[in-house]
């Protein structure tokens, strides 16, 4: 599975909703992310693709669409 699809993946067992259609749409803006689901996120970032990104430094302007989380994912592996 590419990082691509283990992304979207992710968001759509967070979300309850399949994002692959919609991969400029703010999350947050939406309300299909949250604080508590950015945590979560980052976890399974974290459990699935071995990125290291502490909720300390999220910068939620940089994390806030799919292609966006995408892009940071590759930049992080």
């Amino acid at each position: 599975m590419d990082t691509k699809e283990t992304v979207l993946n992710i968001l759509a067992d967070l979300t309850g909703n399949d994002v692959s259609g919609s991969m400029d749409e703010n999350l947050f803006d939406s309300g299909l992310l949250d604080s508590m689901g950015t945590v979560q996120l980052l976890l399974q970032l974290q459990t699935e693709l071995g990125i290291e990104a502490p909720v300390s430094e999220f910068e939620r302007s940089e994390w806030d669409t799919p292609n966006k989380i995408i892009a940071k994912v590759e930049e992080l592996q």
